[in-house]
């Protein structure tokens, strides 16, 4: 059986040589499949103009029964090198992922989410007989309900401003400069992806230096990202034509050197800090006041590490809870502290990143 080469596209049919790369040999598997898209003759504009729509033979099946059948053999095949706590993802538009859903199942991956892709620049519906079809949708799922899958929860968060990411992921289609075009100026690949979603993908998902798999690559969107954020791909694909823009475009990627750029943001492993401990070091006293960033609530400092008010006493969460009104609160974020060294009230989350320098040397 031959070992796998990273960084590099295997030319023919993904079924045979997914058959061929050694059992649980990738971290992720990103399979932008064939759509089914059953479209019934030409599509035109009101203008009578012709829409560049997907009518490629790799999109052609006889019948459902004929695409069920390709779509087993394929997931079979992949999920046979995914590796026993990976994870793979699928994305198709209403003609196909609810069949390719019930073959996930029924295989024995498990569910984590369903992703929406809300395509911001959507195709128009031209005819007006429904609604504009402006969403696609991704399926991840990891290889059992056993698997310790990576899933890079903080990461996520800071890449979306410190707020929770969502399963509704709102992005362009693939325009403008980022469409890769032949020299006559016509899409090389009817259904390239932008490497934005692929971004959201890879950066929640995998780790620097893990394998990911693409067995329709396609123009090699996967295999760019990948090469951005430090990670290895594997392409799979037929078109030689395909095959060609992909290896030109993945030269032009620059690798960067610095691998510690792609190192996920974890919280959890950091040290935890209590709030009695900045009291303890000197960075607080017993006694002081601390104030939320309106100065409409004021509360005192105590010796163990807890605040009082006039109505509630508690820890920073608690307090800052009781006083809006609100289930929970970030203690950390909502209290303020007065530095006589500079004019605006300072954050005591501030003091909790000065102790863990000085302790830990974070």
């Amino acid at each position: 059986m031959p070992s796998l080469k990273l960084d590099s596209i295997y030319q023919g049919d993904c079924i045979e040589i997914m058959n061929a790369l050694p059992e649980k040999s990738v971290d992720v598997i990103f399979a932008d499949p064939p759509y089914n898209m059953q479209l019934g003759g030409d599509l035109t504009r009101p203008d009578s103009s012709l829409v560049d729509g997907v009518t490629d033979d790799w999109d052609q099946f006889e019948n459902f029964k004929a695409y069920d059948q390709f779509t087993h053999q394929w997931m079979k095949a992949a999920r046979r090198i995914l590796k026993d706590n990976g994870t793979m993802w699928v994305i198709g538009s209403y003609h196909n992922i609810f069949r390719v859903g019930c073959q996930i199942q029924d295989m024995g991956f498990w569910i984590l989410n369903d992703i929406i892709w809300a395509k911001t620049n959507p195709m128009p519906n031209f005819k007006g007989t429904r609604f504009t079809n402006a969403h696609e949708t991704l399926i991840w799922c990891a290889k059992s309900d056993k698997s310790k899958y990576t899933f890079n929860y903080d990461s996520m968060k800071a890449f979306n401003e410190d707020v929770q990411m969502r399963s509704d992921w709102h992005l362009p289609i693939c325009t403008g400069h980022e469409r890769l075009k032949d020299k006559n100026g016509k899409k090389i690949h009817t259904t390239q992806k932008p490497e934005s979603l692929l971004y959201r993908v890879i950066m929640s998902s995998t780790n620097p230096g893990d394998i990911i798999l693409d067995p329709f690559f396609g123009t090699g969107t996967t295999g760019a990202v990948a090469k951005k954020l430090g990670r290895h791909f594997i392409g799979i694909e037929r078109d030689e034509v395909y095959i060609a823009a992909a290896k030109t475009r993945l030269d032009h990627i620059q690798k960067v050197e610095d691998t510690t750029l792609f190192e996920p943001t974890c919280k959890k492993a950091e040290p935890r800090i209590p709030f009695g401990s900045v009291i303890e070091h000197g960075l607080l006293n017993p006694g002081e006041h601390l104030f939320d960033a309106k100065r409409k609530f004021v509360a005192t400092v105590k010796a163990d590490g807890t605040l009082v008010t006039p109505s509630a006493s508690g820890s920073i969460h608690k307090v800052g809870a009781q006083l809006q009104g609100l289930p929970s609160c970030n203690g950390w974020t909502f209290w303020h502290f007065e530095d006589p060294r500079k004019s605006e009230l300072q954050s005591i989350d501030c003091l909790r990143q000065q102790l863990k320098h000085e302790l830990f040397a974070i």
